[in-house]
């Protein structure tokens, strides 16, 4: 592909089937000065399968703004590439805040993509909607992890989101309590040997997969709530108007009271009494 253009490189790299590396992912790292990882112990198998002479640089969540200023230093001179442990960086991993930092500094910055493992559990869930939101690893606690997705489904009809072996039976048990038991798939070590790709309703999933292992993606589909349900929504937002409340405060209000979108409570300001 010719000699890199110096900038910072976002790299692509599998998820489990090495043979998921791109042509162009193992030229960049074959031709990169540096290549930041999470850890560098994973990135050297992929190093050595591009033939790379790279110096390899941690870049975790607890060293990322000390090494910031070097890496763009670097990548003013020449390329420099940002990888993750596995699939596409930035996506639930500290490399934004390098990304970002090259943006401000005028550091050209290069897309080279390849691998998720959001976009490969969107692609085999069969869930059809543009209306998707990726929430990253839920919260811990039982409470805040409830409010995320009660959050989330207010303004989404697909959720996406990572999750731990130990906790996933649990998580879909709430899915099971909190959408009225929906349909959802759960995409366990992404193109590797163990591969599992499950389909069902939340609390069958729960109970297939109590005792599990391995890397899980979870993909859920919202049900859409009956039209008697938002009536409260409605009568709110109604009351807020006689009142003369501010339109987009009162949307704002109604989302956060009924979990609905901040759009669909908007609309019903306009809707006849």
């Amino acid at each position: 592909m010719g000699e890199l253009q110096p900038g910072l490189y976002v790299v692509a790299t599998p998820i489990g089937n090495l043979g998921d590396l791109s042509p162009r992912a193992r030229d960049v790292l074959r031709d990169a000065a540096i290549v930041a990882a999470e850890d560098t112990r994973t990135t050297a198998t992929l190093l050595r399968m591009a033939g790379s002479s790279a110096r390899a640089v941690s870049l975790t969540e607890h060293n990322v703004d000390a090494r910031i200023p070097e890496l763009l230093a670097a990548a003013e001179e020449s390329a420099v590439a940002l990888v993750s442990d596995a699939g596409t960086p930035v996506v639930a991993d500290p490399g934004a805040r390098l990304v970002e930092a090259a943006h401000a500094r005028g550091v050209r910055v290069f897309a080279i993509p390849g691998p998720s493992a959001l976009a490969a559990a969107i692609s085999v869930a069969g869930f059809e909607g543009t209306s998707v939101q990726f929430l990253g690893f839920l919260p811990r606690p039982k409470g805040e992890r409830a409010e995320t997705l009660r959050r989330a489904a207010a303004s989404a009809r697909v959720l996406v989101f990572f999750e731990s072996p130990n906790r996933l039976e649990a998580t879909l048990q709430e899915l099971a309590e909190l959408f009225d038991d929906p349909e959802a798939v759960v995409c366990r070590e992404l193109t590797k040997v163990h591969e599992e790709v499950v389909r069902g309703r939340a609390s069958e999933l729960a109970e297939r997969f109590a005792k599990t292992r391995g890397e899980c993606t979870v993909v859920v589909r919202v049900p859409e709530r009956p039209d008697s349900e938002l009536d409260d929504v409605r009568e709110y937002m109604k009351e807020m108007q006689r009142a003369g409340a501010r339109r987009s405060a009162a949307a704002v209000e109604a989302a956060r009271r009924f979990g609905v979108s901040k759009d669909v409570a908007y609309g019903m300001w306009d809707e006849d009494a």
